[in-house]
């Protein structure tokens, strides 16, 4: 083995650890008592954590919560994204590249910027405390991102197949779903995990949008820290927060390889 190698194997090695550390420190507290407790004294390993989490209601509504509007967001966002990307693709008009790139600045706004005007708008129209006004309010930075993302994967599709499934009698929805999709699955799945982990970890609209009830699992973990903080408890729901990240990764790890091998 040459001495390159070596290094690079070490370095590798370095950099897996230096990433999972972190993680290995939050799965272990999570099974660590932190506080003093009748069945588990302090510093003892104990499925306690995980069971008080399932104890509490609002803890496991903020699970349901969660997984209810970041799903809506993601379903929402494909839907209105993909046929924009498709107009921006296949059927140019002036002001098209303005448009564009004015989606994309408005993506990186800081979400405390809009904070104000999306709680004063969600309360006129009675969506606060709602996981579906979290979840239109995240589609707002979602879709220009996942148009961003489609468009240029069906920049790479021929024209001709537009052009075989017209003649074969296709209306454009028809051909989007049963040619296109299938075609450009490599970045639905990129912009789908987008959209997921901008949703699973955004923190102000969440917040902001849900004062009393409908609280996702950001805020619920946030709400557990006081001037008694039980680390046990915060590590074990970060732990279970984890979770669907995971599974969302491994649904998409086929079309995300092949979506990042795709020029973008």
């Amino acid at each position: 083995m040459t001495l390159k190698r070596i290094l690079g194997t070490f370095g590798f090695l370095a950099l897996t650890v230096f990433i999972l550390l972190p993680l290995v420190q939050v799965i272990v507290l999570s099974f660590l008592s932190t506080l003093h407790h009748e069945t588990a004294p302090k510093g003892s390993l104990t499925l306690l954590n995980y069971a008080n989490i399932f104890r509490t209601d609002r803890l496991v509504a903020s699970f349901l919560n969660s997984t209810i509007y970041v799903s809506l967001n993601v379903a929402l966002t494909l839907i209105v994204a993909l046929p924009a990307a498709y107009a921006f693709a296949r059927f140019p008009f002036r002001g098209a590249r303005a448009t564009f790139f004015a989606l994309l600045a408005f993506r990186v706004t800081p979400p405390v910027v809009l904070s104000l005007p999306a709680f004063l708008l969600f309360a006129q129209i009675d969506m606060l405390n709602t996981p579906v006004g979290v979840a239109l309010a995240h589609c707002v930075f979602n879709v220009p991102i996942a148009i961003w993302i489609l468009e240029s994967f069906i920049r790479g599709v021929p024209k001709e197949l537009d052009e075989t499934a017209f003649l074969d009698g296709y209306s454009t929805p028809g051909f989007i779903i049963k040619h296109l999709i299938p075609v450009i699955a490599p970045g639905i799945g990129a912009a789908a995990f987008f959209c997921f982990m901008f949703s699973w970890v955004e923190v102000v609209f969440a917040r902001t949008l849900t004062i009393t009830d409908g609280k996702p699992i950001t805020t619920a973990i946030s709400s557990l820290f006081g001037f008694q903080t039980d680390i046990g408890l915060v590590m074990a729901m970060t732990s279970l927060s984890l979770v669907p990240g995971l599974v969302m990764i491994w649904f998409v790890r086929n079309h995300l390889s092949r979506g990042f091998t795709v020029r973008v």
